[in-house]
């Protein structure tokens, strides 16, 4: 095992990437024939030790694995899916040690738990590939947001919309399809079946969305799509105005120039 592993048997790490790419897990399940799969997640055991885990966010975490075996399964990853971008996220490592007795909580950053079993460790890792996945769409938003105060600006400044809007009805598009996006891969409120089950495991759930700040950045997320989509909807609804005037212009043009014809015939 590599160095950058921990020796002592009662600490664990955990590393998360999140890449661009949403993952169909029945797709990536042919071509990992060992992997077992869940609804919302996938997960197989890495031939060096440890375990991986990958998430339908575009999300793989590594639990227990050095550098070197970390790199073999990512270069595996990019065979299996040749159109993975290399734009990615990586979150800094996240550690779990096992004392006899604890109750699940973080220290220092650092979860303590009684033991660490493995629906437990699916627990962790299902929170930081989370985590994680949600850096990413943060990026995205933030970026939307400044896109959206640039129609914004662009209104306060001419007190109009270009009559043209197909880059505008393009980026709503695209705003709308982020905010699904947002509320259907990540899965923020679906508690994995181990915290039912394992007193524990729930602890840990809840120990882990509060130290991620899961919650209230999934709604800060939502706040700011909606914002943006308000935003949008008001822009365009003014860029519409400004088209039906022009219409009504051109009907009045119109209707002026037949009279003209018709007086000149006469």
């Amino acid at each position: 095992m590599d160095q950058d592993v921990c020796a002592l048997d009662n600490a664990h790490t955990f590393h998360a990437l999140a890449f661009v790419e949403n993952f169909s897990l029945r797709d990536l399940a042919l071509r990992y024939p060992e992997a077992k799969r869940t609804h919302h997640r996938l997960w197989f055991p890495a031939p060096t030790g440890g375990t991986v885990f990958m998430f339908p966010a575009g999300a793989v975490v590594f639990y227990d694995m050095g550098q070197s075996a970390r790199e073999a399964e990512l270069a595996r990853l990019r065979r299996a899916l040749p159109g993975l971008s290399d734009a990615r996220v990586l979150t800094e490592e996240f550690s779990v040690r096992e004392i006899a007795g604890a109750r699940p909580d973080l220290e220092a950053g650092v979860l303590i738990v009684d033991q660490l079993t493995f629906e437990r460790a699916g627990v962790v890792a299902l929170s930081i590939g989370q985590s994680a996945a949600m850096e990413y769409y943060e990026r995205i938003v933030d970026q939307m947001f400044t896109e959206t105060d640039r129609f914004v600006d662009k209104l306060e400044k001419a007190g109009t919309m270009p009559i043209f809007t197909r880059k505008l009805h393009r980026f709503i598009g695209a705003a709308i399809g982020t905010r699904s996006e947002v509320l259907s891969v990540l899965h923020l409120f679906d508690k994995p079946d181990a915290a039912w089950d394992d007193p524990g495991a729930e602890k840990i759930y809840e120990q882990l969305r509060a130290e991620f700040d899961l919650v209230d950045r999934h709604e800060a997320l939502e706040l700011k799509l909606r914002s943006v989509q308000d935003a949008l909807e008001l822009v365009t609804d003014v860029a519409r105005d400004k088209r039906l005037v022009w219409l009504e212009i051109s009907i009045v043009l119109l209707i002026v120039l037949e009279i003209g014809l018709n007086l000149f015939r006469r």
